[in-house]
C-alpha cells in the first residue's frame, strides 16, 4: 500500500484527483494514513475475529461497506 513518491513533486502526478467523486478522494487520503495502514495489517494477519476486527476499523476509520466481504487469507 505504499505509494511511489518518486514524483512527488510533479503536479502531473495529481491532476486525477481533480476529477475523484467524495468517496474516491476519502481513500486517496486513508490508504496513505499510517495508522490506517496499521490497522489495516493488522486485519489481515491478526488470528483476532476478522469481523471483530472490521467492525473496530468501520467504527474508527467511519467506513461504510456497500456489500459484506469475505474473508481471505493467503
Amino acid at each position: 500500500m505504499t505509494p511511489d513518491i518518486s514524483r512527488w513533486r510533479s503536479t502531473s502526478t495529481y491532476d486525477y484527483l481533480d476529477d475523484l467523486a467524495s468517496p474516491d478522494l476519502g481513500w486517496e487520503w486513508l490508504r496513505r494514513n499510517g495508522d490506517y495502514q496499521r490497522d489495516y495489517a493488522e486485519t489481515r494477519h491478526s488470528a483476532c475475529d476478522l469481523r471483530e476486527l472490521t467492525n473496530r476499523v468501520r467504527k474508527r476509520w467511519g467506513l461504510q461497506f456497500r456489500c459484506p466481504s469475505v474473508a481471505q487469507r493467503h
